[in-house]
């Protein structure tokens, strides 16, 4: 690995449909520029100077410059970004998993905001908030009609500052107001438990800076309460990513020591690198190896990795490094395919460049940019089928994306559109359905969660019931003469 290369602790927070965030790396700036476009150039400072004197109205130049930045940006590809102060510091606040708000996960349900869990010992727990409570207003404003993130940003603040929400609480059929003091949240990204006697699972919701503590942690508390574990789920559904050194140490606590996990290629030196099991590729800073502390047997425990269209970027990597070494069963559904790699530069002290520089690749050298990880045994949401997921978003569903680098030209898969013309029809079926009787998704780790029964199923060497329904996406299949 390049010693130039440093691994940064930034990701992306700017999600498409819930599923998406990034690998970042941050290298050493570029020693020399490319020879400028001076005519191009001129042409852009004439647009520049019309605008400004002939538009309908004024126009500020720094507006103007940050959009005609943010513009050339994302025209590359759907990952690229310029971030202005507010994205900027909203992006290292993702990053770090550590935010000011009231401390409560949240999810859209009849265009209200629902709570689905009070972070403990946050100030919504203190206040007595409860899973399934329906939040109707922020503040003065309704939140009807306003969009999850609007109404995220609504509750973020500066520390010491109150917000007032009000809650709709369905078991008591009582409206009430509820004032809230922020405070600075720290997310925790793991979860786990033991399922049953033997079996355990452990569940990684994103990667971020305290993931691999956080990971360390709950593995010890499992085996703590079962050292006798006979099967492991790692559990990667709806994971959209983030940190590169997380998921390789995550994939490293699993895997023999020095073992490639990922490698990365692009334009500069720096992104031409491989990454492995061992403490240097995953510690961002100096001092003791968090995995020592694990239990030996984590290396050996029958392991089956759990993963969706949700599962994208880190969470990918994590999926086709432990497949390649055979040292899980990856199951469920293809996952998202985001196999590049963003790099965060900052252009001052408060704005900054996420631009793609490398695509990333799987220890036996597969790109799963556009493609995904398909898993070794595919297995449905549910036991009636697979068919909503097939109208989730990809990173093939994505304009511009870039592609997988192996030189095929994409192509439709007509089975895949048929199968997603069947899941839109089942899907306005279900609208038309009162709200009481639409299918709804079982909460991850729960008693119906019947992927991971399947996964159980697996480790206890009993049969596992196999998709029905779901269609191998692969555009850049070669087109049949």
């Amino acid at each position: 690995m390049s010693h130039k290369l440093k691994i940064a602790g930034w990701i992306s927070v700017g999600a498409l449909a819930g599923a998406l965030t990034t690998v970042s790396l941050q290298t050493a700036a570029r020693g020399s520029l490319a020879p400028l476009p001076l005519e191009e150039l001129q042409q852009l400072a004439a647009v520049f100077g019309m605008v400004k004197s002939d538009y309908v109205e004024a126009v500020d130049d720094r507006k103007l410059i940050s959009d005609a930045i943010a513009g050339m940006v994302s025209s590359l590809d759907p990952h690229s970004q310029y971030f202005d102060k507010k994205s900027f510091k909203e992006f290292r606040e993702g990053t770090s998993g550590r935010f000011v708000g009231v401390g409560i996960e949240i999810a859209q349900e009849e265009g209200l905001v629902k709570v689905v869990s009070p972070i403990e010992g946050s100030p919504a727990f203190r206040a007595g908030l409860q899973p399934g409570d329906l939040i109707t207003k922020i503040d003065d404003t309704a939140v009807k009609g306003l969009s999850l993130s609007d109404a995220v940003k609504r509750m973020r603040g500066e520390p010491q500052t109150k917000v007032m929400l009000t809650i709709f609480r369905k078991s008591e059929s009582r409206t009430f107001p509820v004032t809230i003091t922020r405070e600075e949240i720290k997310t925790v990204s793991v979860k786990g438990k033991v399922l049953e006697p033997g079996y355990a699972w452990i569940r990684l919701s994103q990667f971020q800076e305290r993931t691999v503590e956080d990971f360390v942690r709950k593995v010890d508390e499992v085996y703590r309460a079962d050292p006798n574990l006979k099967g492991l789920v790692l559990d990667l559904r709806n994971d959209p990513g983030g940190l590169l050194d997380a998921a390789v140490a995550i994939s490293a606590a699993f895997l023999p020591e020095g073992v490639p996990v990922v490698s990365t290629n692009g334009q500069l030196p720096e992104s031409k690198s491989t990454y492995k099991a061992s403490p240097e590729h995953y510690m961002r800073r100096p001092g003791l190896d968090p995995l020592r502390r694990l239990p030996a047997a984590i290396k050996n425990v029958p392991l089956v990795v759990l993963v969706n269209e949700g599962s994208a970027s880190a969470s990918e990597i994590v999926a086709g490094a432990l497949q390649d070494h055979k040292r899980a069963i990856v199951m469920g559904s293809q996952t998202f395919g985001k196999g590049s790699v963003q790099t965060v530069r900052p252009l001052g002290p408060d704005t900054g460049l996420k631009l793609t520089t490398a695509r990333y690749y799987t220890p036996s050298g597969k790109s799963i940019q556009a493609l995904g990880i398909v898993p070794d045994v595919l297995v449905d949401e549910s036991q009636e089928g697979n068919v909503f997921a097939m109208l989730r978003t990809r990173e093939a569903d994505l304009l511009k994306h870039l592609n997988n680098g192996n030189g095929q030209p994409e192509v439709k898969d007509p089975a895949r559109e048929k199968a997603r013309e069947e899941a839109l029809r089942r899907a306005e079926e279900e609208a038309r359905k009162p709200v009481a009787e639409r299918a709804k998704m079982p909460e991850f780790g729960s008693d119906t969660d019947f992927q991971l029964k399947q996964a159980l199923n697996h480790l206890k060497g009993q049969p596992v019931l196999i998709s029905k329904t779901q269609v191998i996406e692969d555009k850049t299949a070669k087109k049949d003469n």
